[in-house]
């Protein structure tokens, strides 16, 4: 037997199933993931809205500081950096709402709204006072509200002229593939007026996302159709719950039926370049229900983080101080034994654990993670992992570049 060619004869076989691998399954996205998006109705939305919230965010944590610190676990350096976080940048993902969180108003109210807001984001990047990345939610493309939506997406990407960078507008409701489809025709028709490119993610909050008519999952076409301009399938708690029948007190981030679409999210996104992020919880940390809250609050961050969900909403200021505790302290405490691990791999020493290409690849992403939001400096990581970030983002398999 000719081994070259059995080679040859078994990768013309391949050829197409290695194209589509390629294809289909490019790998992670380059650039920082935010660890949150923050929803704002349009109306109350303004060009120092971050700073705003930012604001209101610290000073509940300064009203509070004895509380706070025991829910943290009296951990003053985490308290600290939560601090620190919110006073130089406390929304990472802002997204301007004109669904849910913003109602019917009216054709006339929902045009200035978005004609305002689309100037008002404008002047916040001049001002270098917006987050990082940012959008608009609009509409569903469900007919009662599909010419509402498109109208506020046409409307504010004119008024915005030229696209910033990480900015994305997010679909809701998703019943269907072509829905996805006929927003990036819309895009595209909008590209020829702008300047710019055009993404958008997709909210996972109906069954029909999940689990289509023909009894499998629609989201890995959901990707397809996106033609590469889908970022990211985030969950939606209630809308999804409801639509499950689930009652209004059982309804959780936690619920299994939650878990269970949210499995399905991971599962189909894996690889394909297409990131996560968890849905919200509506028990805001107010008044009498502040401690109740960030507890609630803190523990279901957490509890996403442990899951591979690196990303949530958040409704309100307060919230902002416990989604930085619970992810600044996930990565803290994760950041020793997997310094340690990485650098035993990296070196061939001797560890107590035998770890394998793919798990010297998730502990690479873990410190990577934890250096994008800030939970660890990159001085640390070079003294603790022995590893440049350019190593680490080889192993974790990141590509370089990107917002």
């Amino acid at each position: 037997m000719d081994l070259d060619a059995l080679t040859a004869e078994v990768d013309d076989l391949l050829g197409e199933a290695d194209q589509a691998l390629a294809r289909d399954y490019p790998g992670e996205r380059p650039g920082r993931q935010p660890v949150h998006t923050y929803y704002l109705p349009a109306d109350r939305y303004h060009a120092r809205s971050v700073h705003d919230l930012s604001r209101q965010a610290e000073q509940v944590v300064l009203d509070h500081a004895e509380e706070f610190l025991e829910l943290i676990g009296d951990d003053d350096d985490l308290m600290a950096r939560v601090l620190s976080k919110l006073d130089t940048e406390a929304v990472e993902d802002l997204r301007i709402d004109f669904e849910d969180g913003y109602g019917d108003r009216g054709d006339e109210t929902e045009d200035d709204d978005a004609a305002a807001a689309a100037a008002a984001l404008t002047e916040s990047i001049e001002a270098g006072e917006s987050s990082p990345f940012s959008g608009i939610r609009i509409k569903s493309l469900e007919p009662a509200t599909r010419h509402r939506g498109l109208r506020t997406l046409v409307g504010f990407v004119r008024a915005l002229g030229t696209v910033p960078d990480g900015f994305v507008v997010t679909l809701p409701k998703v019943t269907s593939v072509d829905q996805v489809a006929a927003l990036v025709l819309a895009f595209e028709r909008l590209e020829e007026e702008v300047e710019g490119r055009l993404e958008l993610e997709v909210q996972v909050e109906t069954p029909q996302s999940v689990l289509g008519p023909q009894g499998h999952t629609l989201l890995p076409q959901m990707i397809q159709a996106g033609a590469g301009r889908l970022t990211a399938f985030h969950f939606g708690t209630y809308d999804y719950s409801a639509a499950c029948g689930i009652a209004a007190g059982q309804q959780s981030l936690e619920h299994p039926a939650a878990d269970h679409a949210k499995a399905v999210m991971q599962a189909a996104a894996a690889g394909t370049g297409v990131r996560l992020s968890d849905g919200s919880t509506n028990r805001l940390p107010v008044d009498d229900q502040l401690l109740p809250g960030w507890e609630e609050h803190l523990r279901l961050v957490r509890r996403s983080l442990e899951r591979g969900f690196y990303q949530g909403w958040d409704l309100h200021p307060a919230q902002l101080p416990t989604r930085f505790a619970a992810t600044h302290g996930f990565f803290r405490e994760g950041f020793d034994r997997a310094a340690q691990r990485l650098r035993a791999y990296a070196g061939g020493t001797g560890s107590t654990v035998l770890d394998e290409p793919a798990t010297a690849r998730a502990l690479a992403d873990f410190v990577l993670r934890g250096l994008d939001c800030g939970a660890v400096e990159e001085s640390e990581v070079r003294n603790r992992t022995g590893l440049s970030t350019s190593r680490l983002a080889d192993l974790a398999k990141r590509p370089v570049g990107g917002g």
